[in-house]
């Protein structure tokens, strides 16, 4: 089924789908925008995109702006960048690193700018040379995670916990990034890290258990975008056993079972990327253009899930933004 959507994703590009406006689409950039998949940390990203090209004078009356999801599979998110460069786009906006690689494999011989959002380790990803000075044809935002804040609310939270577990994919990036800081971080929160690497969405399932059988005392999980896409099979393992999980960012609180997250603000990410996207399409070179590290962050948690975990709030948190009052 998915070889079935990339081909008629590849056909519908060719024909060329997007032309809004009354001037010629020949007199406008072209802007395409590509998103790995449908999760509500990057809907969010891709939301703040339009905010920060809007802001910028670029919205769908001054601008060709043509939107891919490429709904989680690899292969979609190769075909959709090869088609915004042989369609000659002015640039190129990717939203995660599975869709951020490809994207830049496909525009770097033509030259095309790339601005990705949400990629925690565009360095390691190969996409920059630097943070400060990336010497490609790449730049964008990184989604910093807050690892101490996230380690010292698990503490608070679960004052007795000793092993944490972490579901990664062995071939996100940003995942072995990230998994690697907070290795680094948990002794001195006098946490143990038990880890389990997976291939696609096809382990999870099998993942989940190998983590529960080491008697982990919670999941922590990361903002991989595989197991995000499929973190209801992840609750429904620890849900029953009232191991609770945390997430990487609000939306996994809010949507997706977890009882607490230290959050970024995606849709602000999206707005910073949209506006540097805007300011490339006006003249500046990406090559000398840092890549924006966002570091603050905000506590937040779900009343509900906690409530049906048997699991209190701890008075540090009473003033966090509580999701299930949305």
């Amino acid at each position: 089924m998915k070889k079935v959507f990339a081909i008629l994703l590849a056909v519908s590009l060719m024909i060329g789908l997007s032309a809004c406006g009354n001037k010629p689409a020949e007199s406008k950039p072209k802007i395409g925008i590509l998103q790995f998949a449908p999760h509500a940390s990057l809907d969010d990203c891709y939301n703040g995109i339009l905010k920060g090209l809007e802001s910028k004078g670029f919205t769908k009356d001054t601008a060709v702006i043509e939107f891919v999801n490429g709904m989680g599979d690899s292969e979609t998110n190769r075909l959709a960048a090869e088609n915004f460069v042989s369609q000659g786009f002015n640039i190129i906006i990717a939203i995660a690193t599975p869709s951020a690689m490809p994207a830049y494999a496909a525009a770097k011989d033509a030259k095309i700018p790339v601005v990705f959002s949400a990629v925690s380790d565009p360095v390691g990803a190969g996409l920059v040379q630097s943070l400060e000075n990336p010497g490609t044809i790449a730049t964008g935002t990184t989604d910093n995670v807050n690892y101490d804040a996230q380690l010292q609310m698990i503490r608070a939270f679960q004052p007795d916990a000793k092993r944490i577990g972490i579901l990664y994919t062995t071939s996100e990036a940003n995942s072995i990034t990230q998994l690697a800081e907070y290795e680094k971080r948990a002794g001195n929160y006098g946490f143990e890290i038990v880890s389990k690497g997976v291939t696609d969405a096809t382990e999870i399932a099998a993942g989940i258990q190998a983590l529960l059988q080491e008697g982990v005392d919670c999941i922590n999980n990361l903002t991989d975008n595989n197991v995000v896409n499929n973190f209801s099979v992840v609750t429904q393992a620890t849900d029953p056993l009232g191991i609770p999980c945390y997430g990487s960012e609000i939306q996994q609180v809010a949507e997706y079972g977890c009882i607490a997250s230290e959050s970024l603000d995606y849709v602000a990410l999206g707005v910073t990327t949209g506006e540097m996207a805007a300011e490339i399409l006006n003249g500046r070179d990406p090559a000398g253009y840092p890549v924006s590290v966002v570091k603050d962050s905000f506590p937040c948690y779900s009343s509900a899930n906690l409530n049906k975990l048997n699991i209190s709030l701890p008075d540090t948190y009473k003033n966090a933004k509580d999701t299930s009052k949305d």
